[in-house]
C-alpha cells in the first residue's frame, strides 16, 4: 500500500473529504472529523466562504480561518487543508502567518490552498472590490508569491504587486514543515493552470474524469515551460456524493444532470468505477465533498458506508469491512 493511501482498493491515491462550513456548528465538525480520521481518511478540508457555498445569499457559514485552525487542534494523523483561500478577503502576509501558527498545532500537518473567489454576492455583502477574473487571477499569483516567500523562504520577504507589498516581512515562529505545501484551485487553462503549475499541488472541482484528464495534461504543458515536471504537483480533484436520486437532487436541483458525471451514486461498483476513472485519468487524490443541508447537517453514517466504498483501513481497527 502507498504511504499516503490507507484503501486496499486504490492503494495509488490518497482520498479526503471536504465538509462544508455551512448549516453546522464547531462541536458538529469535530465529531465528523474524528470520525474521518478514524476511519482511514488521508485528508481533511475547509472552504472559504462568507456565505454558504450555493451561490445565494444564505449567509449562515463558520469562518474559515478559525475553523482551519480548530481542525488542527482537533486531528492527529490527517492532513489539515483549505480549498481554498482568497486572497481578495485577507491579506495573503496575514494569512500565512496564520497558516504557520496551525502547522505548529497540528505538528506539521497544513496544506495551504488558494483560489482566486467566485461568489460575488460575497463581495458585494462585505464591501470587497470584485474585480474582473484576470485581475483576480494576478491577485492570486501575487498571493502564492507572498506565502511561498514567507512560509518556505530562506529570510525576509519583500515583494512589490499590484495589489500586496511586503517590506523585509518575517513570519516567526517558523512552520514545523521545511516546506509547507501550497496548492492552486481552479480549472481555468490559460491563467488559473499557469499559477498552479508554480504550485506544490493542484486541486479541480467536479469535473468529469476525462475533463480531469484534459486539464492535468494542460497543467502539463505549463509545467514544462516551466522547466518542471507535473509529477511533481499533487493533482487533485473534488467530487460529489449522493446516495439516492432524491439526494442528487436536493443537492444540485437544476444543476442535476450537469453534475451527475462527477457524483458518486448509484451502486457501490459504480462508485468504485468512477474512482478508478479518476485514477485512470491522472488523479492522485480525490477529495469527497459533503455539505449540510440546513437543519440536517452532516449524516454521520455516510462517512462510514463512504470509507467501505473506498475500501479504506480504519486507523482502529486491522480489520476492513468492504461494503459490498
Amino acid at each position: 500500500m502507498d504511504e499516503n493511501s490507507r484503501s486496499v482498493l486504490f492503494p495509488a491515491v490518497a482520498f479526503g473529504v471536504h465538509p462544508g462550513l455551512q448549516h453546522t456548528t464547531p462541536e458538529a465538525l469535530q465529531e465528523v472529523w474524528r470520525l474521518v480520521e478514524d476511519l482511514g481518511f488521508d485528508w481533511i478540508s475547509v472552504f472559504d466562504h462568507l456565505y454558504a457555498a450555493n451561490g445565494t445569499s444564505d449567509a449562515e457559514c463558520l469562518e474559515s480561518v478559525a475553523m482551519h485552525t480548530l481542525l488542527a487542534a482537533t486531528t492527529r494523523r490527517v492532513r489539515c487543508g483549505s480549498l481554498v483561500y482568497v486572497p481578495s478577503y485577507r491579506h495573503p502576509a496575514i494569512l500565512a502567518k496564520a497558516a504557520a501558527t496551525m502547522d505548529i498545532i497540528s505538528g506539521g500537518r497544513v496544506t495551504l490552498g488558494l483560489g482566486a473567489g467566485w461568489h460575488r454576492r460575497e463581495y458585494e455583502a462585505f464591501g470587497l472590490v470584485y474585480e474582473s477574473r484576470p485581475k483576480r487571477i494576478k491577485q492570486l499569483h501575487e498571493a502564492l508569491r507572498c506565502v511561498d516567500a514567507l512560509l518556505n523562504g530562506a529570510g525576509p520577504a519583500t515583494f512589490s504587486g499590484e495589489f500586496f507589498r511586503l517590506d523585509e516581512a518575517r513570519c516567526e515562529p517558523r512552520p514545523v514543515q521545511r516546506r509547507l505545501p501550497l496548492w492552486i484551485g481552479g480549472g481555468g487553462e490559460q491563467l488559473t493552470l499557469r499559477v498552479a503549475a508554480e504550485a506544490d499541488g493542484w486541486n479541480v472541482p467536479f469535473v468529469a474524469p476525462e475533463v480531469f484528464r484534459h486539464k492535468k495534461a494542460v497543467l502539463a504543458g505549463h509545467c514544462e515551460k516551466r522547466g518542471r515536471s507535473v509529477s511533481e504537483i499533487t493533482c487533485s480533484v473534488n467530487i460529489g456524493l449522493a446516495w439516492t436520486e432524491d439526494d442528487l437532487l436536493e443537492q444540485f436541483g437544476r444543476n442535476a444532470e450537469q453534475s451527475r458525471p462527477a457524483v458518486l451514486h448509484g451502486s457501490v461498483q459504480q462508485m468504485r468505477d468512477l474512482i478508478g476513472a479518476y485514477v485512470d485519468a491522472g488523479a492522485d487524490q480525490i477529495n469527497v465533498a459533503v455539505r449540510p443541508r440546513k437543519g440536517r447537517g452532516h449524516q454521520l453514517e455516510g462517512f462510514e458506508r463512504l470509507a467501505g466504498v473506498l475500501g479504506l483501513v480504519p486507523l482502529r481497527s486491522p480489520a476492513l469491512e468492504v461494503v459490498r
